[in-house]
């Protein structure tokens, strides 16, 4: 989650900044709204949390004997 907390950072820092070079094709919206950077940074993180509990959930359930013997 260290990772995709930076990678958050760096890129609501670089939607702010380049925000106006696609300012033109937005209706309804501007480049700068918190309700739509808020949103895709809660379904970012809804996405890579899912794609971390899941491996981790497989690999808690794996014998530590039979991981140890299949080396």
């Amino acid at each position: 989650m260290l990772i995709v907390g930076v990678g958050i950072a760096i890129g609501v820092g670089g939607a702010l900044v380049l925000g106006r070079f696609v300012a033109s094709l937005l209706y309804g919206v501007t480049t700068r709204d918190p309700a739509t950077l808020a949103g895709a940074v809660g379904a970012l993180t809804l996405c890579a949390i899912a794609a971390c509990l899941v491996p981790a959930w497989r690999a808690a359930r794996v014998d530590p004997m039979e991981a140890l013997r299949a080396e």
